[in-house]
């Protein structure tokens, strides 16, 4: 007699299934598409499930959130139309005047809006250098302090920041950790295991990974009253992630696993050819031992230090505009994790008020053959510095 199966499935197995989905009618294994805007009540005027209008969600938004909740271990999670529409929520639900920390440098749009909120003295917000604990305890202020913003890795220098001991500082302080993980996501990362009490992601990035939707995702370790307000700004908003774009973000998300390890696998070897390269000033990569955020990447991420990397080259500015300009595989893009591999000039996209150095290059490494994204950023890294 064949003893019973007691095991249980995997995180990797439950998000490739989609959460085992059946339809119990059909038998169908593909969650379906629930395209609209309103709902009909039943005769006591009752909504006949949670949803009345479009703003609240539907089966397919809702389905994908709770693919996401157990991406992270989450209460709960809450998709968004945009990955800003979700920072901007942050935002908007924060009390007149209260005190934020967040770091000086980090993903230029959500930088922008910290510090027009500052501008419009709506929030009194204070700044850390990335990753760097100490300033960051400095920044804090004891039983005024409502939130602090943690970038990791950091956007674009790959600095790391320690999830566990930002946590027990935020927390020390009276205040919630809210942790962008984006380029190591809950495959690799789960931040609120770490200790953090929301975890943000641009969902267009890897959890999507095709570039073909743009969605944000805010997920909580446990309710409250910011998670409330977060809620209805959404719901008035009316940022809520759209049907066909939660389909998809579904659809990409049963791959992550794979991708997100190709990708991981391609930008080490991708990243140990051209460390010490003599076109090349630094090579700006968590998985490389000679990165200062190493061992702290390694521990948070399993040794899944993902796809994302920065590189500086020598020469002039032109030097490495002509280096992105040049490449033949690598599309001269904006974005990162994707399937496909993304090369930009940072300076060029983020703009001269944002702090960023004139020479440097940002990559998302796809799942393309590694030794071709190698070939291809070699002959456009030769032919620049041949140029200048």
């Amino acid at each position: 007699m064949t003893a019973p199966n007691n095991r249980t499935p995997s995180l990797a197995t439950r998000i490739a299934q989609a959460l085992r989905y059946l339809d119990p009618e059909t038998g169908a294994v593909i969650p379906p598409i629930q395209p609209v805007a309103t709902y009909a009540r039943d005769r006591e005027y009752q909504p006949l499930k949670p949803y009345w209008y479009r703003r609240d969600g539907n089966e397919t938004t809702v389905h994908a959130e709770k693919i996401v909740a157990e991406l992270e271990d989450a209460a709960e999670s809450l998709l968004f139309s945009s990955g800003m529409s979700a920072a901007v929520a942050v935002i908007d639900a924060m009390e007149t005047g209260a005190h934020v920390v967040v770091p000086e440098v980090m993903y230029h749009g959500v930088l922008d809006r910290f510090q027009n909120a500052a501008k419009k003295r709506r929030l009194d917000v204070s700044y850390y250098p990335a990753g760097d604990l100490d300033a960051m305890s400095v920044a804090l202020r004891p039983g005024e302090t409502r939130l602090v913003w943690a970038e990791t890795p950091n956007n674009p220098y790959w600095e790391v920041t320690d999830i566990a001991a930002a946590a027990d500082l935020a927390h020390g302080a009276g205040a919630l950790l809210l942790t962008d993980c984006t380029g190591t996501p809950p495959c690799a990362t789960r931040a609120l295991d770490f200790g953090a009490d929301i975890s943000f992601h641009s969902a267009t990035k890897y959890l999507n990974g095709h570039s073909d939707i743009t969605a944000g995702v805010l997920s909580v370790r446990k309710t409250g009253e910011l998670w409330n307000e977060i809620v209805l700004t959404r719901k008035l908003q009316g940022t809520v992630l759209q049907s066909f774009d939660a389909w998809l973000l579904i659809r990409g998300m049963r791959t992550l696993f794979l991708r997100y390890e190709r990708a991981t696998e391609n930008a080490l070897a991708f990243a140990r050819h051209f460390e010490g390269h003599p076109a090349l000033e630094a090579v700006l990569y968590p998985g490389l031992p000679s990165h200062p955020g190493h061992e702290i990447a390694k521990r948070q991420t399993g040794e899944m230090f993902g796809g994302m990397l920065s590189v500086i080259t020598t020469g002039t500015e032109q030097t490495a505009i002509d280096t992105v300009t040049g490449c033949e595989i690598f599309y001269p893009a904006t974005s990162l994790g994707g399937v496909e591999s993304l090369v930009e000039h940072r300076k060029t996209v983020s703009g001269e008020g944002f702090p960023v150095h004139p020479r440097l290059i940002r990559l998302s490494i796809g799942i393309e053959d590694a030794a071709d994204l190698i070939a291809d950023f070699e002959q456009a890294l030769e032919r620049a510095v041949v140029s200048s």
